[in-house]
């Protein structure tokens, strides 16, 4: 039975997302693992889909039902989240207002100007950069932006960053790891691994709640990109436990079920080492798979050299979850000008 039978759910996907076997980057890497991708940046029409999606799904019901005009969220300038903000809210008919903030010290001359926070602007959000640098928590810019709404006569909705610290912020990525399960079964075989980026946590913490279910938390691997692990780690921890009272699991979720990788967030948040360059490039020229320098290319990069130093088994199989973020690539044109 789902966990999630129990909660609204606002359709803005396609649906069920495809799982993708890549057979070029597993022979580039050996090919004693064999790479699949669960394709979540293809799950839907709205500004270029992503994970955020799947979260909102679940946040819509509540933001609709509260009486709100405008949805009030924040990330940083080249935020997925806060695109997917702006597409839902021109979706559903509400405002939206937006703090940007300044969590990348990246000086690419056109990083304000394209990908996300450019398709943000296009939808009609209210934008604004602030000078803050970045954090995984509550922000005061966020509440002094929620403010400004009401005084100004306005009814706003609230989402943190991520959505992740948000009361359904985790349902989706539980629906996830049950449309993986169900996949399995068509499929003949079950993944022995799955690799996530992990920041705010909602995304992994939602896994591991949905994984829990049938006792397979433990091979969720988080990859941070925050940098700040210490927080994210207890970030996550904080969510699950709070998800899994929320839906009623009962099995209790132990430190070993949740694995976060550390190692490959360097040199900081949103900045791209020359190994995170390498591997974006790799899934590029090998299987024509796009990733971005903020999320998902040090994902990969996490489990390309996970992969290379013998962390998973010979014959596993891993799945990659794809999580979207491309847009923000157009943000660092100056490091990819050349490929």
């Amino acid at each position: 039975m789902s966990l999630l039978e129990q909660f609204e759910r606002y359709p803005l996907t396609f649906g069920v997302t495809p799982i993708e076997h890549l057979p070029r980057l597993s022979k580039a890497l050996g090919g004693d693992v064999e790479i699949y991708a669960k394709r979540d940046d293809c799950n839907s029409g709205l500004a270029l889909g992503g994970n955020k999606l799947r979260k909102l799904e679940y946040i819509v019901p509540d933001a609709l039902a509260s009486g709100a005009d405008t949805l009030v969220s924040i990330g940083g300038v080249q935020s997925n989240h806060t695109r997917m903000v702006a597409a839902v809210a021109a979706k559903i008919g509400m405002k939206c207002r937006l703090v940007q903030e300044s969590w990348v010290p990246h000086e690419d001359a056109v990083y304000d100007r394209v990908g996300n926070i450019l398709l943000t602007r296009l939808m009609g959000a209210d934008s604004r950069i602030v000078e803050d640098g970045f954090d995984i928590g509550i922000r005061t810019s966020w509440e002094e932006a929620m403010q400004s709404v009401r005084d100004e006569g306005g009814i706003p909705y609230g989402i943190p960053a991520g959505a992740s610290v948000h009361k359904f912020g985790c349902l989706g990525y539980i629906g996830f790891a049950e449309e993986v399960m169900q996949q399995e079964v068509e499929l003949g075989f079950e993944f022995d691994y799955v690799v996530v980026c992990v920041v705010t946590g909602s995304t992994q913490g939602g896994m591991i709640v949905g994984f829990k279910n049938a006792d397979r938390a433990n091979r969720v691997i988080g990859i941070d990109a925050s940098g700040t692990p210490e927080k994210t780690r207890a970030q996550v921890t904080e969510i699950v436990e709070k998800t899994a009272e929320l839906v009623g699991l009962d099995k209790e979720i132990t430190e070993q079920d949740i694995h976060i990788n550390p190692d490959y967030a360097y040199p900081a948040y949103g900045i791209p080492s020359a190994e995170t360059n390498e591997a974006i490039r790799l899934a590029a020229q090998t299987e024509a798979m796009i990733t971005d320098p903020v999320y998902e290319g040090k994902s990969l990069q996490g489990m390309i050299d996970l992969i290379k130093t013998g962390f998973f088994p010979s014959g596993s199989r891993v799945l990659y979850a794809h999580l979207g973020g491309q847009p923000a690539i157009n943000g660092y044109s100056y490091t990819y000008r050349n490929g």
